[in-house]
C-alpha cells in the first residue's frame, strides 16, 4: 500500500508522484488534500492532490523541495513506499455552473488548480485559467491545465515565457473588460492569494482561495492550522483549505506559516549534516 508508482522530475526542485492509495482515490474530491508521512517517526506533510485517477487507485502529489521532509520525499524512488498517506482531507470544493470563472495558479498552486479549473468545465463552466511562475522553468503542468481550461494564458514574472508580469495583472485586465465574470478560484503563494483578493475586491468578485497553512494532524485537534475569517477562528484542516479569500486575516496568516521556521532550520541541518565512519564501524557526526 502507498506504493510510489511514478515519479517525475518537474523541475530542479519539483517532483510528481502517482502514490498508490485506492482508498483515498475512490472518494477524493477536487479541492481535498492528503497528509503523508515517509516513515514512522517522520513529520506529517499536507499536499493537495493534484490528480487522480479512481480505477487504477492512483493520487497524484506534485510537491517543491522547502525543507527536510520534502527533500526526504524526493529521494525516494518508484517503487517505494509510504508509511502513511491519509485522506481525503478537508471539504471539497464548491463544483457548480457559475457560468464564467477563472482559476488562477501560482509556483505548485499551479498543481492544486487543476482538479478544480477540470470539474469547473465538466459541468459547462467557462474556464479561463491563468498560471504564472518566476521563470519558464517553473512553469508546471501545462498541458494539463490547458486540457481542463476553455482559455489558458501563462505568465512568468521575468517574461521568459508567455506574458511578462504577474497573473493578477492578467486577472485585472480580464475583469475591466469583461463584467460577466462570476468567481474566482486562486491557489499559490500567501502574498499572490492575498493580491488577488485585492484586484477582486473592486469589482465584487467571490475569490475563493486554498490556505497552505502549517498543520499536525490534519483533524482539527492541534489547532496549528487555525486562521481568522471574518473574525471569527476557524481550522483550515476541517473548515478548509478553500475559504472566501474576502475574509482572510492575511497579516496573521502569513507570520503563522513561519512559526516553526527555528525548527524547520534546526531539522535541515541535521538532515544535511555530514556522517563520518569511525574505526570502530559506527557512524558519528
Amino acid at each position: 500500500m502507498y506504493k510510489i508508482i511514478k515519479k517525475e522530475r518537474l523541475h530542479d526542485t519539483i517532483y510528481s508522484m502517482w502514490i498508490e492509495a485506492p482508498d483515498v482515490a475512490s472518494s477524493v474530491q477536487p479541492g481535498q488534500f492528503i497528509i503523508l508521512m515517509i516513515q514512522e517517526k517522520g513529520e506529517r506533510i499536507p499536499l493537495t492532490v493534484a490528480d487522480f485517477d479512481r480505477e487504477k487507485g492512483l493520487i497524484r502529489i506534485v510537491f517543491q523541495i522547502v525543507g527536510k521532509t520534502s527533500e526526504e520525499l524526493s529521494t525516494l524512488k518508484e517503487g517505494d513506499k509510504l508509511y502513511s498517506f491519509i485522506g481525503p482531507l478537508g471539504k471539497k470544493t464548491e463544483i457548480a455552473l457559475y457560468g464564467k470563472v477563472i482559476t488562477i495558479g501560482g509556483g505548485t498552486g499551479i498543481a492544486c488548480i487543476h482538479t478544480i479549473a477540470r470539474a469547473l468545465k465538466e459541468v459547462g463552466n467557462e474556464v479561463i485559467s491563468i498560471i504564472g511562475a518566476r521563470t519558464k522553468d517553473l512553469i508546471i503542468m501545462e498541458e494539463e491545465i490547458k486540457k481542463a481550461s476553455s482559455k489558458l494564458i501563462v505568465t512568468t514574472d521575468d517574461g521568459s515565457y508567455g506574458r511578462k508580469g504577474f497573473v493578477t495583472q492578467v486577472l485585472k485586465e480580464i475583469l475591466d473588460k469583461d463584467q460577466s465574470i462570476k468567481k474566482v478560484w486562486t491557489i499559490g503563494p500567501a502574498i499572490m492569494m492575498k493580491v488577488t483578493c485585492e484586484t477582486t475586491k473592486p469589482y465584487s468578485v467571490e475569490t475563493i482561495v486554498s490556505l497552505n497553512s502549517v498543520m499536525v494532524d490534519g483533524t482539527g485537534m492541534c489547532g496549528s492550522c487555525r486562521v481568522t475569517i471574518n473574525g471569527e477562528t476557524k481550522f483550515v484542516c476541517t473548515d478548509g483549505p478553500e475559504f472566501d479569500g474576502q475574509l482572510v486575516e492575511w497579516s496573521e496568516f502569513a507570520n503563522r506559516l513561519t512559526r516553526y521556521q527555528e525548527q524547520e532550520q534546526k531539522s535541515w541541518g541535521i538532515y544535511h549534516k555530514p556522517t563520518h565512519t569511525c574505526r570502530y564501524g559506527k557512524e558519528t557526526e
